[in-house]
């Protein structure tokens, strides 16, 4: 479960939440009879809904990337949506963002190639140079070398890179939030915990730190 409260529909608020658990959800309250049609639980939305003005910006974010106004080629755009979430580690915004390429048309080669594209042979130069700049970006808190930027700059146009700047962090922070309020499909334990030693084991013994008398 969340870290946070989900907001039932009865409570939600009636301007910015509703109308979104109608679209969602139906007529279910998605707090007693959680899951949407991508097959998540749905916490997403009745955690955010805890703050209208939250939720309400964010759903706005979406309608931003998906407008027909944008000028950056929506593969490409997912491309870094998609990198973002691998490279932080959140399931859920990886595990939608492989869908949404999918719908896209982008090959099954190509979306499991993902993990390692550094290496991969299946994307051409642009979709290279759009993970290598998210990589940058998402990975390196945007420290981005001159001679890669001025190869972003040469294939893109200054409205496209700046679009492609938003959205990848954008999407890097949903990444983020959804790992820290253990969202979805980031409601999972952290994998790095101490593996106990076996019985009798002695640390200073291993360390070579006890004295021999």
């Amino acid at each position: 479960m969340p870290r946070l409260r989900e907001v039932p529909r009865a409570e939600a608020d009636a301007k910015v939440a509703q109308p979104l658990y109608a679209q969602l959800f139906g007529e279910r309250d998605p707090v007693a009879e959680p899951g949407t049609a991508t097959g998540t639980r749905g916490d997403w939305w009745t955690v955010f809904a805890n703050s209208p003005d939250t939720l309400r910006h964010a759903a706005q974010g979406f309608a931003y990337y998906r407008s027909p106004d944008r000028k950056l080629d929506p593969v490409l755009r997912e491309l870094g949506q998609t990198w973002s979430g691998w490279a932080t580690g959140s399931q859920f915004v990886f595990s939608q963002h492989c869908k949404s390429l999918r719908g896209l048309g982008v090959s099954e080669a190509k979306i499991a190639a993902l993990p390692v594209w550094q290496t991969a042979d299946v994307f051409d130069a642009k979709e290279r140079l759009v993970l290598a700049y998210a990589d940058r970006l998402v990975c390196h808190g945007g420290r981005v070398p001159d001679a890669l930027f001025a190869e972003v700059k040469a294939a893109f146009s200054d409205e496209e890179i700046l679009e492609l700047t938003y959205i990848t962090c954008l999407y890097h922070m949903h990444a983020i939030m959804s790992r820290a309020l253990r969202t979805e499909f980031d409601d999972r334990d952290d994998p790095v915990v101490e593996v106990a030693a076996p019985e009798g084991f002695d640390a200073l013994d291993f360390l070579g730190g006890r004295r021999k008398e």
